[in-house]
């Protein structure tokens, strides 16, 4: 069994299109009646006048009563000092005594720079002083040393006193040094040109050869 479609007449086609044609003029004939039915709202402008209030009458000012001035007391006049006795007058134009005068001081002499001082010597080539012996005791046991003497020398040039002030270490190697010394010849010190009496120091080295 088949079916077969059949084309639509031309008549058939135009009444269709009346039908639609039709009904899009009814919507829009039914739009067209809405508007004119409806009703229409205006909107009308509010206006409002504002009334000024009359202008309030400002109170008159009345004057200010006037204060009556105080009297100003005048201020006391000072009774008159009186006058100061003519006794202090007196005493007051009596001029003051002259304060003493302190006598004149006499300055100082400055006194007048000290003098040189020349240190006594005795290493000088022509005094000749001899050099102390190496005892043979000493010289045998092999004893060494050096020996610081302390001399006062006196103005005269010779020892008054020999004193021993380091020891060699050996008895008999300070003694043969302090016996020599006493006998030596010294230049003494001098202050400006005058001979003085001072001390000295002597070094005595003992030293054998080997």
């Amino acid at each position: 069994m088949s079916y077969t479609l059949s084309r639509p007449s031309p008549f058939r086609r135009s009444g269709l299109l009346s039908v639609v044609v039709g009904l899009h003029v009814g919507v829009l004939l039914l739009l067209l009646a809405a508007k004119t039915v409806a009703p229409q709202i205006m909107e009308i402008p509010l206006v409002v006048d504002l009334l000024q209030p009359e202008a309030q009458k400002a109170p008159e000012a009345k004057p200010l009563p006037m204060a009556k001035p105080t009297p100003v007391k005048a201020p006391p006049t000072p009774a008159p000092k009186a006058a100061a006795p003519q006794i202090e007058a007196t005493q007051s134009n009596v001029p003051a005594p002259a304060a003493p005068v302190a006598p004149p001081v006499e300055a100082k002499p400055t006194p007048p720079a000290p003098e040189p001082v020349s240190q006594a010597r005795f290493d000088a080539d022509y005094l000749r002083n001899p050099t102390p012996p190496y005892p043979p005791l000493a010289r045998r046991m092999g004893e060494e040393g050096k020996v610081l003497l302390r001399v006062l020398v006196n103005a005269q040039g010779t020892a008054d006193s020999v004193e021993i002030k380091t020891s060699s270490g050996s008895e008999r190697l300070d003694d043969s040094a302090q016996r020599t010394v006493r006998n030596w010849k010294f230049i003494p010190a001098k202050r400006g040109e005058n001979a003085v009496q001072s001390w000295v120091l002597v070094p005595i080295i003992f030293k054998l050869e080997h």
